[in-house]
Parts: structure tokens; C-alpha cells; sequence
């Protein structure tokens, strides 16, 4: 599957760029899980590794991890990098599906 297809395989696809090696990304692991059984259903989470994926990061300048891209659609509608609290990534998310 592309990533072109990944992001319109549901209404609303939120896609994780992480790495492996990144605390940061660890760090939002359990909130990103958490979240994903909350909004089942609504949001369809897709997590790529950076260092696996790289055509989509490069195409999608990602810079840093971890990266959310909210796609709605298959549009792009909202977009973050970096460590921050589950409660606030679930605001985010759900303020703009």
C-alpha cells in the first residue's frame, strides 16, 4: 500500500512518524496506543518508522519524531512534531474530525 493510499483508506487517518531510537517517541507510545482505542472507529492510526520509510518522511519533510499529519479525506488538515501530553494530541485530533 503507498502512503497515498494509506492516508484516504479511511475518513480520518492520523499517520505517526517515529523511530525506534527516539525517546520521545517511546515517550508518546502509551498515549498514542490509548488513543487509538478510544477514537476506533473514528480514527485510523497508520505508525511509520522513519528509518523504514523513508520516501514517505522525505516526501512528507518529516524532520523530527516523533510527526503526527491528520489527514481527513485524504487531506491534510493538521500537523504537529514533538513530545507533548495524550490528553493534549487527543484534543487536537478530535478538534479537527
Amino acid at each position: 500500500m503507498t502512503y497515498d493510499q494509506m492516508t484516504r483508506s479511511a475518513e480520518n487517518v492520523l499517520v505517526e512518524f517515529y523511530a525506534t531510537w527516539c525517546p520521545h517517541c517511546r515517550a508518546m507510545e502509551p498515549a498514542v496506543d490509548e488513543i487509538s482505542e478510544m477514537l476506533e472507529g473514528q480514527v485510523k492510526i497508520v505508525k511509520l518508522d522513519v528509518d523504514q520509510n523513508a520516501d514517505a518522511s522525505e516526501a512528507e519533510d518529516v524532520t523530527g519524531t516523533p510527526t503526527f499529519i491528520l489527514y481527513r479525506n485524504g487531506r491534510k488538515v493538521w500537523r504537529v512534531s514533538g513530545e507533548m501530553p495524550g490528553d493534549v494530541l487527543l484534543n487536537k485530533i478530535t478538534s479537527h474530525i
